[in-house]
């Protein structure tokens, strides 16, 4: 086989092309964005925030409009969400935020729901109504005591 420039210049090209996919696929699947801050920051307090993580999606109706920056805990020690969305999003200030679950066991991101109210949520501000996660382990002791089932 003989050296040629064209094979070589087409095989370069093809590695090239692999690793960019790579890294495409690579950021997608990690979450990150590259979008850079100066969205809206807006802060959420849950009792229960299941298996929520940093860089989890926020969503409206299915629509990914920003992400989870981070979980902490409040002076009252329940979990305090601060999220990150679209800085062009309008959201009205009586607003809810819900932790859902990507299907059965899918991962758990944050859900908006637009309230009513003319007046708009700014960044820095707290959405005061939230729901907190569902826990399977929850539900089952819930059943077991409505059922009036007894371990005693």
């Amino acid at each position: 086989m003989q050296p040629s420039a064209t094979r070589d210049l087409i095989v370069g090209l093809f590695v090239a092309a692999g690793l960019a996919t790579i890294a495409y696929l690579s950021i997608q699947v990690g979450g990150v964005s590259y979008a850079g801050r100066g969205g809206l920051e807006l802060y959420a307090t849950f009792d229960e925030i299941g298996g929520l993580k940093a860089r989890a999606p926020v969503a409206i109706a299915g629509v990914t409009v920003g992400q989870v920056r981070s979980i902490d805990l409040d002076e009252l020690l329940r979990a305090r969400v601060t999220l990150e969305v679209d800085a062009d999003l309008e959201l009205p200030i009586d607003s809810s935020a819900g932790i859902r679950t990507q299907g059965l066991l899918g991962d758990q991101f944050i859900a908006l729901e637009p309230g009513g109210e003319d007046a708009l949520l700014q960044s820095g501000e707290e959405i005061e109504f939230t729901e907190s996660a569902l826990s399977i382990e929850r539900l089952i002791g819930r059943f077991v005591q409505d059922s009036g089932i007894d371990s005693d």
